[in-house]
């Protein structure tokens, strides 16, 4: 049984507070009793005094060994080596090296007829094992652990065989987190694979049953051509036209034919075609931001949506502010059932985030930072665009249109998302590849990595 005597009391019983079993040859000891406190204010420097180079380092409780350097030696501490405790940090280290202190909350072990390395491992395991009390001090409770001391000679072969594993530990934690940050980003990146399948017409088979197309785009065409002479909406004034010639393609703009194959990124089944977004957009609305409350919103208020509304693939309702009640509505920026956002401003991470709306939001409109892509409904199937858009392919064209230096805040004009490169398949193949894309992400989001 193990006992404890402190100062002239009766020695007392501790088999409770060992924390397990030592060979017959082991004796429990405490810090305090195997070491004596060395340095004190003499040895210490305040932080600004603490210099870029110099003759002697610095130690304190930081994480990193050295923090700077001192030229005055007469405060050097020359007592060596030390295990040194920070009381606030918990962090340990083994000092080798001439030094001088550089901050209160270091505790520095002179060890006694013990080998200050076994002490010193065995202080970082024990700092691991203390109850973390943020900032307040914790020697009070390394004091108290208690230390399992083999002989003088063990303790050396221990640290021996320590040193001799602690390479293949290192390198072990270092695999464990690649493997842990590919498992991370595995879903992911697993899922952009599968959008580039998809856009590139390889993920679902095509249907000879289908219609083109090129004779989707012929109607697509013929419908804006009423709407624009209804008055409905405007004529575009860059209207472009994707073809083939000679096995190269071809765009027509502004009355000019300009061979375009460096910027289209690769080969679509033949009842496919390439278009730009504009092709079949009819306006694209913006919102407006005034002074609102960020508060949950009673029935009947209307709420302007934060650009987190929008996320990959799905619209987050509950992600807005509270429109004062004097503001103005138009009804352009109303937001409503199967509506494509795209988010147009923010933090680069948070820039051509798109997606569409599923159900019927209340009393919402569009931010400043947030654009409406207003598409022909019976003519394209706006998940699709999401899709594609959402793409690694097509994700370039969006960065690319991208202005601002700061990634903290880029923009995209409205006129440049008009301009984003589109791979268009025929109507039902849109919405099997809408289907199997929904289909496989589910599964993904299932798996267990």
């Amino acid at each position: 049984m193990p006992y404890e005597k402190v100062g002239k009391n009766e020695s007392v019983c501790i088999a409770d507070e060992v924390p397990f079993e030592i060979p017959e040859s082991w004796e429990w000891a405490k810090i305090e009793t195997i070491s004596m406190p060395i340095g004190n204010k003499n040895n210490q420097i305040q932080s600004k005094e603490v210099l870029p180079t110099g003759k002697i380092p610095v130690v304190s409780q930081g994480k990193d060994l050295i923090d700077g350097y001192c030229n005055d030696v007469s405060k050097k501490i020359d007592v060596l080596p030390l295990v040194m405790f920070g009381d606030h940090t918990r962090n340990v280290k083994y000092i080798d090296f001439e030094f001088v202190i550089g901050a209160d909350g270091t505790k520095f072990h002179k060890i006694l007829s013990c080998n200050s390395e076994y002490i010193y491992y065995w202080m970082l395991y024990a700092a691991e094992t203390l109850r973390n009390r943020g900032y307040a001090r914790h020697y009070t409770l390394l004091k108290e652990c208690f230390i399992p001391l083999p002989p003088l000679q063990e303790q050396v072969r221990i640290v021996s065989k320590i040193k001799t594993i602690l390479p293949l530990v290192e390198k072990y934690g270092c695999e464990e987190s690649k493997r842990v940050s590919l498992d991370s980003a595995f879903p992911n990146l697993l899922k952009k694979s599968i959008l580039q399948e998809a856009i590139q017409g390889k993920l679902v088979p095509q249907d000879p049953g289908d219609e083109p197309a090129s004779v989707l785009l012929e109607r697509i065409r013929a419908e804006k051509q009423e709407l624009i002479a209804e008055g409905k909406i405007k004529k575009d004034k860059h209207e472009s036209v994707i073809f083939r010639r000679d096995n190269s393609h071809y765009e027509k703009c502004d009355f000019k034919e300009e061979n375009i194959d460096d910027l289209i990124p690769f080969e679509l089944p033949d009842s496919w075609e390439w278009i730009r977004l504009s092709t079949i957009l009819t306006s694209t609305d913006a919102g407006k931001s005034p002074q609102c409350e960020n508060r949950p919103r009673t029935i009947g208020e209307w709420g302007v949506i934060k650009t987190t509304a929008i996320q990959d693939g799905y619209f987050l309702a509950e992600e807005n502010k509270v429109l004062p009640p004097d503001f103005n509505l138009q009804k352009s920026m109303v937001i409503h059932h199967g509506d494509l956002l795209i988010t147009r401003a923010g933090p680069r991470n948070r820039t051509g985030v798109i997606c569409v709306v599923d159900g019927e939001p209340e009393n919402l409109i569009l931010s400043d930072k947030t654009v409406r892509l207003s598409y022909l409904r019976n003519f394209v199937n706006p998940h699709y665009v999401m899709t594609a858009l959402s793409s690694p392919a097509m994700q370039y064209f969006v960065v690319d249109a991208m202005t601002g230096m700061a990634a903290s805040q880029v923009n995209i004009s409205q006129e440049k998302m008009k301009t984003f490169f589109l791979p268009l398949p025929p109507l039902n193949e849109q919405q099997r590849i809408v289907d199997e894309v929904s289909k496989i992400f589910g599964r993904i989001d299932k798996l267990n990595f």
